[in-house]
């Protein structure tokens, strides 16, 4: 496990080595550092703007060695999003190293942890969170594949879409009492009333009777929440939703 000073460490290192690579003309904190809720458990969260987007292969190519080579990485997965490159890195020490690439003209923040550490950032531009239309259709969509997976015995995937449903009824409520929604990082700051009426939706063993009983826990949780955030559309859907969960076991 990796202590907090090892990561300042390396988070003081990685800001020096872009600040000595001439391809790179601006450099931030992003993540829990930037808005000072670090904890022993947080990893490092950098974003770069790379001068010339012709070069921002090369500049992954080159700090995806650095970081093999210097740090000793033991493996990294990429995640675009828009413009921006995530290269993100796990080392020994079980520390995550999340760097964040794009080309000058789209370096700004996306959120407001966001600290810039040298050169010049755009006007920031944030990403909405999830639609709540969305959120709510990918609720019952779940709902509907449950119900098939419970009756023809696929009792893992019918966990793992009642555990889906659950994600998106949570997701719903923390976008109505306005935390973050994505990755489950507002749920442990939902009221506990909220949190209370989805503990029976937890699947306890796998078998059908067991799935059949966290299915209507947990549809009975997610039109609690349609109800709270669009009643007329929850009412629309009641009588379906509730006809799926009370269908098997």
């Amino acid at each position: 496990m990796f202590t907090p000073e090892q990561r300042a460490r390396l988070r003081s290192d990685l800001l020096e080595y872009a600040a000595s690579d001439r391809r790179i003309n601006g450099a931030a904190i992003t993540g829990s550092a930037a808005a000072e809720r670090e904890d022993k458990w947080s990893d490092i969260d950098l974003a770069f703007g790379v001068v010339d987007a012709a070069e921002l292969p090369n500049v992954l190519s080159d700090w995806t060695a650095h970081m093999y080579d210097q740090n000793l990485a033991l493996h990294h997965l990429e995640v675009k999003s828009g413009a921006w490159i995530y290269r993100v890195f796990l080392l020994p020490s079980s520390l995550q190293v999340d760097l964040a690439f794009v080309f000058a003209a789209e370096f700004r923040p996306l959120a407001s942890t966001f600290r810039l550490i040298f050169g010049k950032a755009n006007e920031s531009r944030h990403i909405p969170p999830p639609s709540l239309v969305d959120i709510i259709g990918l609720g019952w969509l779940y709902a509907l594949h449950a119900r098939s997976c419970i009756a023809r015995g696929n009792l893992w995937q019918a966990e793992y879409m009642v555990s889906g449903i659950r994600d998106n009824a949570l997701a719903l409520a923390c976008l109505r009492h306005g935390l973050p929604v994505v990755h489950g990082r507002g749920i442990d700051r939902l009221p506990s009333a909220v949190t209370a009426q989805f503990v029976g939706s937890l699947v306890r063993q796998l078998d059908t009777a067991e799935l059949s009983r966290a299915f209507r826990a947990v549809v009975d949780g997610l039109l609690s929440e349609i109800r709270s955030t669009d009643a007329e559309l929850a009412g629309r859907l009641q009588e379906t939703l509730i006809g799926l969960s009370e269908s098997v076991g």
